[in-house]
């Protein structure tokens, strides 16, 4: 009898938790899972606006065949391959010197670092707009430095404007990273950096010999983050090389998957399938890059 009544009180438990989760379950299905079945659905349709029919495999050849979305795929990876790393290691060394026990200001500098990731993106966007204009603060700088002898074009020529988005992109991000570098390092025994100062290891062995291999873990989850981040990056191409009202200029020499597929939808003639095509491309790219920092990372 006492089984029974246990019994009972579990599967009472069981119901209650049920209904409990049961709401927060079923939205998630219907705003996440229903619109990942659906755009896979999609994904296999042609046509314009809401005049679609089954085209089977025509969307992912025509994929192959259209120069803007192999141009955007381009640009997305160029972005990711560069600023990536760039953003990683800035992060680490942040976090190392602001690490130091010895340094004054940490808590204004760690805030200061970290503000920019908290910052609305259209007030950063204006600020950066203003700041790298022809003649905004940055060439001024430059200029009176005699780094430069005219001013940059850095909203108007293909290459400067990949730069530019490349420095927003990583100023707004590295302290974001750098939290969690910082984090990790404050688990770290102290014993061990003193012991490997008594046995005279210098600092720099200590670095990629005790801090890297410690945070490896940490590294792969901010590298994965920030890959996933990359490769839906939007928002910054959008604002701050925005030209006419079009995110991408010049040339669509900032033109990313995300932004292309926005301007299927929503920009030129409606292409519901084939912008759910190239979203599926970028699924894609994620899972692999992913899973490949993953083999790379895996313990020995």
């Amino acid at each position: 009898m006492g089984g029974r009544m246990h019994t009972g009180l579990t599967r009472r438990e069981n119901l209650t938790g049920w209904a409990f989760t049961a709401p927060a379950l079923v939205l998630l299905g219907l705003f996440m899972i229903y619109p990942i079945l659906w755009s896979l659905y999609m994904s296999f349709m042609t046509g314009k606006g809401m005049n679609f029919k089954f085209g089977g495999f025509a969307n992912i050849y025509r994929l192959t065949q259209d120069p803007i979305f192999l141009h955007a795929l381009g640009n997305t990876l160029t972005f990711l391959a560069i600023q990536v790393p760039i953003m990683i290691i800035l992060a680490l060394v942040f976090a190392v010197a602001l690490n130091n026990p010895r340094l004054r200001g940490r808590a204004v500098l760690r805030t200061a670092i970290f503000l920019p990731c908290v910052t609305s993106l259209v007030v950063y966007s204006v600020l950066f707009k203003s700041m790298f204009a022809d003649d905004g603060v940055v060439n001024d700088a430059l200029l009176f430095l005699h780094i430069i002898s005219e001013p940059i074009p850095w909203m108007n020529d293909p290459f400067w404007a990949k730069v530019l988005i490349i420095l927003a992109i990583t100023w707004r991000w590295t302290g974001y990273n750098m939290v969690f570098y910082l984090a990790a390092l404050q688990n770290i025994d102290p014993s061990i950096y003193e012991q490997a100062r008594i046995d005279g290891v210098p600092a720099r062995a200590r670095f990629f010999k005790i801090t890297i291999p410690m945070l490896r873990h940490v590294i792969l989850f901010t590298t994965v983050l920030s890959t996933i981040g990359t490769l839906q990056l939007f928002d910054e191409v959008n604002t701050i090389t925005a030209s006419q009202g079009q995110g991408g200029r010049p040339a669509d020499a900032t033109l990313t998957l995300s932004l292309y597929i926005y301007n299927l939808t929503f920009r030129f003639m409606p292409s519901f399938g084939y912008a759910a095509t190239i979203s599926w491309v970028i699924v894609i790219l994620v899972g692999l890059l992913s899973w490949a920092q993953f083999r790379l990372a895996r313990e020995k």
